[in-house]
């Protein structure tokens, strides 16, 4: 499995939006230079974003780009399948009809793929903007880092579970 590109882009929008005072409006052309992202790219991507109720677009003096909602509220996953659709590794996950051995109960494959699918998209889930912006701890309370000292600070290295 691969992101495309406009995702990646599309999750480094978001964050450098989410690392904003809230509420506050940017132009499309300060994100694309602070992300190294090309303009007629990035405003695709932010009507994908605007679309999905993610990014809200602010037209005339003064306008640009501001989060549509908290960053705690937005994953990974918000913007993955804003920008690509339901995450879905294989066509067999879709619907069953594409399927040659029938599905499930005659496919140990299928079954895989859809444990896998799971996991992935609850990985995708449990980062929200919030973390990724550092403005919350990623680490479970009480986790130690590799050198025994207690978590501090804003690293990712694992996710809490986020209730969005």
């Amino acid at each position: 499995m691969r992101l495309n590109q406009a995702t990646d882009y599309a999750f480094r929008a978001v964050l450098h939006l989410a690392q904003l005072p809230p509420g506050e409006v940017v132009e499309a052309q300060v994100i694309a230079g602070r992300e190294c992202i090309p303009i007629r790219f990035l405003l695709k991507i932010l009507r994908l974003l605007t679309k999905a109720g993610i990014v809200n677009s602010h037209r005339g003096v003064g306008g640009g780009y501001a989060l549509a909602r908290s960053p705690e509220k937005i994953t990974l996953l918000d913007v993955l399948t804003a920008v690509e659709g339901p995450v879905r590794i294989n066509r067999c996950l879709v619907d069953p009809e594409f399927c040659s051995r029938q599905g499930p109960p005659h496919c140990a494959v299928h079954n895989a793929l859809r444990a896998i699918q799971t996991t992935l998209i609850q990985q995708f889930q449990s980062y929200n903007f919030a973390q990724l912006a550092g403005r919350t701890s990623s680490r479970p309370a009480g986790e130690k880092l590799k050198s025994g000292e207690p978590a501090t600070g804003s690293a990712i290295t694992g996710p809490e579970p986020v209730n969005a």
